[in-house]
């Protein structure tokens, strides 16, 4: 009998669809609850998150159309916003088809290797999203305290080697889960209380032991969020206490205004990211269903938001983007 003491009460309905799921151990799968506890609610549910999905494609294709025909737009600034919004349509689209999937038309398998694989996507686009900001705060950093030598500091060789390194720490640190996923042994408890595979709760249904799988998807949290935390907060220390130094107000303001976009961006994607993490492993008390819903907003809004925070906030592109549409502004 398959385990699911772990959830809230589920509907009739829905208690028939998982009646009907069987494990077997040559064909192993796992069967992906949606939202628990909001089974009967989920088919609306999935229609914002439908609309934030549409959102994250149009406007990070048209941020990237834009910077890629733009030669004016080939800057560090600008190369940096379109890795983050290619690692967004990415991170997006390897979670929305099949989580819209099970919430919408009850299509609630999903096969043991297209798990693994979408839970890699999942942590390796989140590990380079975060590289990612670690490198435009440095952009702001060189802008604003070194704005005579930003062409020389950041010069396209150094630009490559930023943009190499943030993929392949993504994929060096993130290879091991769904190896060391494979070495576990997983009975009949194979319900997923999520609507995507997310490491954590796939660790959670091994009947073998997961020391290693839990202390090393710790240590990579603690090594990416933290040490890039640490460096943005570094980055805005130096760029605040360059900023107070500035004559004027107006300056003062306008040197803020060009982080604004950034530290937007910024809370969106660590604030539910770190509440995600530290749920699973500390917020025992938290009811079940509101860490699914914000684990599932963590991976719509930050695609969605972040072409429209630019988009908005950035004269540049948001002029651009007038003139394909031909509207004045």
């Amino acid at each position: 009998m398959i385990l699911v003491s772990f959830l809230s009460p589920l509907s009739a309905p829905f208690m028939m669809t998982l009646s009907n799921y069987s494990w077997s151990p040559l064909h192993p799968s796992f069967f992906l609850i949606g939202i628990p506890g909001l089974e009967e609610s989920q088919h609306w549910i999935a229609l914002p998150l439908c609309a934030l999905y549409l959102f994250a494609l149009v406007g990070n294709v048209t941020i990237l159309f834009i910077i890629w025909t733009d030669p004016c737009l080939h800057k560090p600034m600008y190369i940096f916003l379109a890795m983050l919004s290619g690692i967004d349509l990415v991170l997006a689209s390897s979670t929305a088809p099949k989580m819209l999937a099970v919430l919408l038309v009850d299509a609630h398998e999903i096969g043991y290797t297209l798990c693994l694989i979408q839970m890699f996507f999942i942590h390796a686009f989140s590990s380079m999203e975060s590289g990612v900001l670690v490198a435009m705060a440095l952009d702001r950093y060189v802008a604003i305290c070194h704005p005579l030598h930003h062409s020389t500091i950041l010069h396209p060789g150094v630009i490559g080697r930023i943009g190499m390194a943030v993929p392949l720490r993504g994929l060096v640190l993130l290879l091991p889960f769904p190896i060391l996923l494979g070495r576990l042994t997983f009975c009949q408890a194979t319900v997923i209380g999520h609507a995507y595979c997310e490491h954590m709760a796939v660790v959670k249904l091994a009947c073998s032991e997961t020391t290693v799988n839990r202390a090393y998807g710790l240590a990579v949290a603690l090594l990416v969020v933290g040490l890039d935390v640490l460096a943005i907060g570094i980055s805005y220390a130096l760029i605040l206490q360059a900023v107070v130094k500035l004559p004027g107000v107006e300056a003062r303001l306008k040197a803020f205004s060009t982080c604004g976009s950034h530290i937007c961006v910024i809370l969106a994607f660590y604030v539910p990211g770190m509440f995600s993490f530290l749920t699973h492993r500390f917020g025992h008390h938290v009811p079940h269903h509101v860490h699914v819903l914000l684990a599932t907003l963590y991976l719509f809004v930050p695609p969605a938001l972040n072409p429209f925070v630019y988009g908005v906030k950035t004269a540049q592109i948001r002029q651009r983007v007038l003139r394909v549409f031909y509207i004045k502004e």
